[in-house]
């Protein structure tokens, strides 16, 4: 059984391990933390017979913008409509919070994960040079929810 739900302090060690297992850059766990402190209806897992195997992070821009920082689906859990389901769940919280503009970074040799992005209505908008730590560039992507 699927279940989405809002982050709790509890989620914290898996959801760093997650990301470090999943994700290319690597982030201070403290950082987590702080997200939560911060807008904790930007951080929403999804987990599995209890287990997490996703989560989103997003942070609060303006009055009514947000920014995806994060998302992460276990590799074993990928291609199952899941990473859908936790950013339409994240989108829906977002517009309860009356954010309107959703922006993310994605590395430009990301192509699966353009590709979701797009399919889930985000458009290109600009290319930002050597984005990343280690020099890559990013595409910055935009949704008007």
């Amino acid at each position: 059984m699927i279940t989405i739900r809002n982050f709790q302090p509890d989620d914290m060690f898996s959801v760093i391990k997650l990301a470090s297992e999943t994700l290319s850059e690597h982030y201070n766990p403290s950082l987590f933390n702080h997200f939560y402190e911060t807008f904790p209806e930007g951080l929403i897992i999804v987990e599995k017979l209890h287990k997490i195997i996703g989560f989103i992070v997003g942070i609060k821009t303006g009055i009514n913008t947000a920014r995806i920082l994060m998302l992460s689906i276990s590799e074993k859990q990928r291609r199952q409509g899941l990473g859908s389901t936790l950013l339409n769940h994240f989108l829906k919280e977002m517009a309860l919070q009356n954010i309107k503009q959703i922006d993310l970074e994605v590395r430009v040799d990301n192509k699966h994960a353009i590709k979701f992005y797009q399919k889930n209505g985000f458009n290109i908008m600009e290319l930002l040079p050597k984005f990343y730590q280690n020099g890559e560039d990013a595409y910055q992507m935009k949704r008007v929810i």
